[in-house]
């Protein structure tokens, strides 16, 4: 595709007018202000004329099978939440549910703009087709817990999780990549965590697991374990010796910051659904400043109640002039690196996350002829202060549109909204009739 007369966001947050940007394959070929020699290399013809070429969004954190339970459990804390409802529900799930609300989750994600995710889950092989079938880029993992002394070995979701990698990692050309995961300290034990450390450094994968979301959980973690925070006891038992990303960090420490940042693992902050759940706000200026990557999740569908990152970047760069009193803190382009790159970054999808030639091209259109985005005077701020996640109209993932003008290009919506349907309907009765 050829990209004519297009504005456009390069790496470092500046915007460029009146460009043309072509692509070859999956790639970005060509980027100038004249039209390139030999246009017909690229195929269709876009029209940029009021619109914004930028990369697309990299959600760092979702459950994106939970869109079943969009809705279903509200105005609980987090302990309450999973245990009186979201635990029950899913006790209900079987693999065809997951299939139809992974799809579900991504064409949502499409809508509006995101590219790729990282995701924590289980039905690891029914989310693993659903997402092959769209197109879409993952980190996949199967969230592991233990709530007795077994061996990781006799885990069911070990065994999973190590089939999953041995039939899907680089699936696709790459799209598909699959992680290890940790569900949390609490939701595990030192064998386990130690267990999950050390095959996941000799398999070569990423390291996924969610730390410290509540004050509680961070504080019964140090009572439980000698003092340590939950980022020290991650640290203690090897899980940072792999890439790793760490969902929320909402009540990390100094010295926690400090951890993060030498072994450079990306914190996903989801600043919605630690709001909606009352779980605090997570302290990106402290974060940053300490070096650590700092990018944005929206977590799932049932705590936030939706997977619109264009959202979660205003809520990102609000929150924290709201927290210091200062509006000077967490500017734009900040925000944008955070939705973008910086979840690139976490996955380790070093060319993706920019625009520039030699890049994937995993890129994003936004209608900027629309009322509540005129008259423009700094884009970057009208894209994190203005815009929703509906201004997006196009949705490339490698070179290949997904989703365009409300149309999706590799997904029967239709089929998607009746089959996630017939599968509320049919966990709601098992339910009433416990």
């Amino acid at each position: 595709m050829l990209f004519k007369d297009i504005s456009l966001i390069d790496q470092d947050c500046t915007i460029h007018h009146n460009q043309y940007v072509g692509v070859k394959d999956n790639l970005i070929d060509y980027i100038g202000i004249q039209m390139p020699k030999q246009p017909g290399l690229y195929g269709q013809e876009y029209d940029g004329k009021g619109k914004l070429l930028m990369p697309g969004f990299f959600n760092a954190h979702a459950h994106t099978p939970m869109v079943l339970m969009r809705g279903y459990g509200e105005n609980l804390s987090l302990q309450d939440w999973l245990n009186t409802r979201i635990f029950p529900f899913e006790n209900k799930l079987q693999g065809n549910d997951i299939y139809w609300a992974t799809l579900l989750g991504i064409a949502e994600m499409l809508k509006f703009g995101t590219v790729s995710a990282t995701d924590m889950y289980f039905f690891g092989e029914d989310m693993a087709k659903a997402i092959l079938k769209s197109g879409m880029k993952f980190n996949l993992s199967m969230g592991t817990t233990c709530f007795d002394d077994r061996e990781l070995i006799d885990l069911a979701i070990f065994q999973e999780a190590k089939a999953l990698f041995a039939d899907y990692h680089g699936a696709r050309d790459g799209k598909l990549l699959i992680d290890l995961s940790i569900h949390a300290e609490y939701t595990s034990n030192p064998n386990i965590v130690r267990g999950i450390s050390d095959y996941c450094k000799k398999i070569g994968s990423r390291m996924h697991v969610h730390i410290s979301e509540t004050l509680s959980e961070h504080e019964q973690c140090k009572q439980r374990h000698n003092g340590q925070t939950p980022v020290q006891y991650f640290e203690s038992l090897g899980v940072f010796d792999n890439p790793s990303t760490a969902a929320h960090c909402v009540w990390v420490e100094d010295g926690d910051r400090e951890i993060l940042a030498r072994h450079g693992v990306t914190v996903a902050t989801c600043p919605i659904s630690n709001l909606k759940l009352a779980s605090g706000v997570c302290d990106i200026p402290k974060l940053l400043q300490a070096g650590v990557n700092v990018a944005i999740g929206t977590d799932s569908a049932a705590s936030n109640n939706n997977l619109d990152m264009v959202e979660e970047m205003k809520f990102f760069a609000l929150l924290t002039k709201g927290k210091y009193y200062d509006p000077t803190l967490i500017m734009p382009k900040q925000t944008i690196y955070a939705a973008t790159a910086a979840g690139a970054k976490s996955q380790g999808r070093t060319m993706s996350g920019s625009i520039k030639v030699g890049n994937c091209a995993d890129l994003i259109v936004i209608n900027l002829n629309t009322p509540h985005l005129q008259p423009v005077h700094d884009l970057a701020n009208q894209i994190v202060y203005a815009a929703n996640g509906s201004d997006v109209v196009l949705t490339m993932v490698d070179g290949k549109v997904l989703y365009q003008n409300g149309e999706y290009l590799t997904i029967d919506i239709e089929k998607v909204l009746f089959e996630v349907e017939k599968s509320k309907n049919r966990i709601l009765a098992e339910l009433a009739s416990r």
